[in-house]
């Protein structure tokens, strides 16, 4: 049965429901919608929800509202007023695209600024000040050109023409005509894995592999009897290699032997993602300055191998006494193979000194690494393809 106007809530009624309007529409007014865009704008809790009762209670009765009369509102109800921040309660900004537009996002812009090797929160205030500066000049809508010449203008005010310059030579790669594929290697316990997934995320690249995937994969095709190395840990896969005892080195040989192999499933993989034109993290100790010919994807795509080390012993110490406690970490005791891995970092910095433009992050500062290893590939690539930043403005 069709319920009364009053029992729906009509006009006037306890259940009333005010409709909020802007240029994009109408929707219902809800306390718990602004709660949360108060919490976002950086009030307290117990402010916003405060804020949010009284503004109720104040346009309880009324057909509807529009955004301008909320700010309004919340700015008198507020003990501090509303903080210096973009208009949360105020329309969208639309980008203008090939296709239909998209709202603006200041999160969706601050995360795109971290490929120009930005502190997270400086992203997030330069982010502010461009939406600031799109709502002062009082359109809500913007062409993808604009916002990135007034984004590269507000990173080189704030931070130098050189980080304005590099968010865009990323820009341009992130819809490449070619792949890049970055490479991080380096011994057990640098912190690679951590680094790959990081600088993925800044720089908007979804696949991230490690060698130690590749590895296991390959255990399966190839039995211990016909590949022992790659049935061991790098560190103690001379142990299990017949004759290892007989090398010079026995720890490196018998780790060469075993990234040798692994090398044949990265040149698989790097292939594949070259075909289909996907950038690509890897990461892992089987990357090995020399073994993988990144010359030979030259016209292809763009290959950039790093090493990732500890150069204070102390620092691997402390990570794996970290990892002796994590309740998912396999039982290798890393400090007892400490010797042998060092001895391959060892190594892969020699091998590093003898190919050219294999940079190496000594991983002491995690943020500082991130920011070290977006910055080379960056730089990398403009000095590579002679990127002119004019041209994308």
């Amino acid at each position: 049965m069709a319920r009364d106007k009053e029992s729906r809530g009509g006009k006037g009624g306890s259940g009333s429901r005010v409709m909020v309007k802007d240029e994009s529409g109408e929707r219902p007014f809800m306390r718990g919608i602004m709660i949360h865009a108060l919490t976002r704008r950086g009030v307290p809790y117990e402010e916003a929800f405060r804020a949010a009762r009284i503004v109720r209670e104040r346009i309880r009765g009324r057909d509807s509202v529009t955004r301008k009369d909320l700010a309004e509102l919340v700015e008198k109800v507020l003990p501090s007023g509303l903080p210096a921040d973009e208009p949360e309660l105020a329309a969208p900004i639309l980008i203008e695209n090939s296709g239909p537009p998209v709202p603006f996002s200041k999160g969706v812009l601050s995360q795109s600024l971290l490929a120009a090797a930005v502190d997270p929160t400086e992203a997030f205030e330069a982010a502010r000040e461009i939406e600031r500066e799109l709502r002062r000049r009082g359109s809500l809508q913007v062409d993808r050109k604009s916002l990135r010449r007034l984004t590269f203008e507000t990173l080189s005010r704030r931070l130098g023409k050189t980080v304005g310059e590099r968010y865009l030579v990323w820009r341009r790669f992130q819809e490449p005509e070619r792949p890049v594929i970055l490479m991080l290697g380096g011994p057990t316990g640098a912190g690679k894995t951590a680094l790959a997934i990081e600088v993925a995320h800044r720089l908007g690249i979804a696949r991230v592999i490690s060698t130690d995937s590749i590895r296991q994969v390959m255990r399966i095709m190839l039995s211990a009897d016909l590949a022992p190395a790659l049935h061991a840990s790098s560190y103690d896969a001379w142990e299990v290699v017949p004759g290892a005892d007989t090398y010079e080195d026995p720890v490196v040989e018998a780790f060469r032997d075993q990234a040798q192999i692994v090398s044949v499933g990265v040149r698989g993989l790097v292939d594949r993602a070259v075909e289909e034109n996907t950038s690509l993290v890897l990461d892992g100790v089987s990357l090995v300055p020399g073994l993988i010919d990144t010359a030979g994807y030259t016209d292809r795509a763009d290959l950039i191998l790093m090493l990732v080390v500890n150069l204070k012993e102390s620092s691997y110490r402390k990570r794996f006494e970290g990892r002796k406690r994590g309740p998912d970490r396999k039982t290798h005791d890393y400090l007892s193979h400490l010797d042998e891995i060092l001895a391959i970092q060892n190594h892969l910095l020699e091998l590093a000194e003898e190919v050219d433009d294999v940079p190496i992050i000594d991983n002491e500062d995690f943020e500082q690494s991130v920011r070290t290893i977006i910055r080379y590939v960056v730089d990398r690539l403009r000095k590579r393809h002679g990127f002119d930043a004019s041209a994308q403005l």
